[in-house]
């Protein structure tokens, strides 16, 4: 059985969509255990309106949504753990495509599909994913940080499926940090198992109303940046330190963007600066560094119609 983890918190137009695109699995196996994360709108009430008993609804005070997955990943009764959030969606095959990687490859700790990223009036994004080291349809993803260093995220937290020990063996997901939360996820369980990959397209990424890549991001990075400083602590236990040192470098490169665009000038020039410090290569950095030199109109002109 796979257990589906869904952490929910003011979704209230979108779960029972979300939900509906479980149901509709060819792939029928499955548990749904849904965290509601303390919401103050109808998201219970549309949850219960489903009579399946396959849903598990349990309630938490706000905590966040690491927190809600990790109560999911605790309170989950299958051997393999499937993330969705509350507002994205899978297709039909989702679940049949992850469980067979799994008996493909039984060797791997964490399966991973290729997504799309669709807005909000259905324009639908693919993602660009570089440098996967296989031909075919699938295989295993042994240069998880280079893929990750020239692409979208070739996993991101609707096309994840992780056997419970894995997830539960480093932690689950870090508590305290409200962005990039899922990447340093993804960074532990790519340093301590192996991945299995499709290639094939079976999640939606739903891009709310009104989102613009150009509008400033939804939050703030973290003062102290605790991602960047945990990636820095694996390189020590990842063989390939090369190609780690390049991820943190783009790790950096993605603080810069947000810095940028809340026109932090000091803030970007220092990601800039350790990023470049981590790969002196990193070229797509300084578009970044030489956009904080500009003045403030200048940049905003330049950003609103760019998107970095």
């Amino acid at each position: 059985m796979i257990s589906v983890v869904i952490p929910l918190y003011n979704k209230e137009e979108q779960i029972a969509h979300t939900l509906q695109s479980v149901f509709t699995q060819t792939f029928q196996n499955f548990e749904i255990v849904i965290v509601d994360d303390g919401s103050t709108d109808n998201s219970v009430e549309e949850v219960e309106k489903f009579t399946d008993s396959r849903i598990r609804l349990i309630h938490q005070t706000n905590a966040g949504v690491s927190a809600a997955r990790n109560r999911g990943i605790e309170e989950a009764r299958g051997e393999l753990i499937a993330f969705l959030d509350a507002d994205d969606e899978w297709m039909p095959e989702y679940l049949a495509t992850q469980y067979g990687l799994y008996q493909k490859y039984p060797e791997c700790s964490v399966y991973a599909c290729n997504y799309e990223i669709r807005d909000f009036e259905g324009k639908v994004t693919p993602t660009i994913i570089r440098k996967l080291p296989f031909e075919g349809e699938d295989g295993i993803l042994s240069n998880y940080f280079e893929v990750a260093s020239c692409s979208h995220p070739p996993i991101c937290s609707i096309s994840i499926m992780v056997k419970k020990t894995a997830i539960q063996a480093i932690g689950g997901f870090p508590l305290g940090i409200k962005s990039g939360e899922d990447l340093l996820t993804w960074a532990r369980l790519a340093v301590s198992g192996t991945i299995a990959y499709s290639k094939t397209v079976q999640a939606i990424y739903n891009l709310g109303e009104g989102y613009v890549l150009t509008n400033l991001p939804p939050r703030r990075q973290d003062k102290g940046d605790p991602v960047g400083k945990e990636l820095v602590t694996l390189l020590d236990r990842y063989p390939n330190k090369r190609v780690l040192k390049q991820y943190i470098s783009h790790w950096h490169k993605m603080r810069a963007s947000v810095a940028i665009r809340y026109g932090a000038k000091i803030e970007t020039i220092k990601e800039v600066t350790i990023s470049l410090k981590y790969n002196l290569f990193n070229l797509r950095v300084m578009p970044f560094f030489f956009l904080a030199l500009l003045p403030q109109k200048i940049r905003f002109f330049i950003i609103c119609r760019h998107s970095v």
